[in-house]
């Protein structure tokens, strides 16, 4: 089956996601759990927390539905102490909030080396985080976004995504979430059905589908290879809807959350129906 979805709001309380969420006709979310704008937030309260759960449960969410996502301040791989000691531990809150609330998964973008220290080091710094978050939390796992390819910023190719995973002591509590437009924008030309083909068949080889737990589905608005993270509405860029049939065709991506991050949040229910209809 197929959990389609949409990065909807939890203005007023994370207990107004899942409704948001029913209301564009979603099976399944993302959230943020707090402002991502921030380092850090008031605690959720007891109220806040049953209400999440009571909704999600009234509307048929249940937790491998949904992908909640961390702070943009996050850099897990920074090269200076301070701020890898200040993005840890924003991190570590934001695995307890998902643990008060029920949730299984946290996504993230792995972290920046600035040019200040090597590739290498950088995303052995981003294991480390993950290594110490995991050890001061229950059930939540952490899922590895892999990005555009932008400025110093890493895990936009497969091998850093497995350099990371490789390093991390509980592989049952590591994943990763794959945006197409960040895959497209870093090189992996999905628009093309033979390398729509070959390039997941690298993902399981280099990656493993195993370690599959969400996709942020996004068209492009700059060509293959661009490193420009600029997501379009399903269609109207350069990867073209026909890719994401090619996704909801294939179970490879079955009982995942699969999430739009696209612009225009007025037709997010259309996309979704879309989506639905290429299933």
């Amino acid at each position: 089956m197929k959990y389609i979805g949409a990065h909807v709001s939890a203005s007023g309380g994370v207990q107004n996601a899942p409704v948001n969420a029913k209301a564009i006709g979603a099976t399944a979310f993302a959230l943020f759990t707090k402002n991502q704008r921030q380092w850090f937030a008031k605690n959720l309260t007891d109220t806040e927390i049953d209400e999440f759960k009571d909704n999600c449960k009234k509307l048929g969410y249940i937790p491998e539905q949904i992908l909640p996502h961390d702070s943009y301040l996050i850099n897990l791989g920074h090269p200076e102490a301070e701020g890898l000691d200040k993005s840890r531990a924003s991190f570590v809150d934001e695995m307890q909030r998902c643990e008060q609330l029920g949730l299984k998964l946290l996504n993230f973008h792995p972290g920046s080396h600035l040019k200040k220290i090597s590739e290498n080091e950088c995303l052995d710094r981003i294991a480390e985080s993950i290594n110490i978050a995991l050890s001061k939390t229950n059930g939540v796992t952490a899922v590895i976004e892999n990005t555009a390819g932008q400025g110093s910023n890493l895990g936009f190719a497969f091998h850093h995504l497995k350099h990371i995973i490789d390093r991390v002591d509980d592989k049952s509590r590591v994943g990763v979430c794959i945006d197409t437009c960040h895959a497209f924008a870093a090189g992996y030309n999905i628009a093309d059905k033979y390398e729509f083909e070959r390039i997941w068949d690298e993902f399981d080889k280099t990656v493993g589908f195993n370690y599959l737990r969400g996709m942020h589905l996004n068209d492009a608005m700059k060509p293959v290879g661009s490193r420009v993270d600029r997501h379009a509405s399903i269609g109207s860029g350069c990867i073209g809807a026909e890719t994401f049939r090619w996704i909801m065709e294939d179970k490879r991506f079955d009982n995942i959350p699969l999430i739009l991050e696209t612009p225009d949040e007025l037709i997010w229910a259309d996309e979704i129906a879309m989506l639905k209809g290429f299933c």
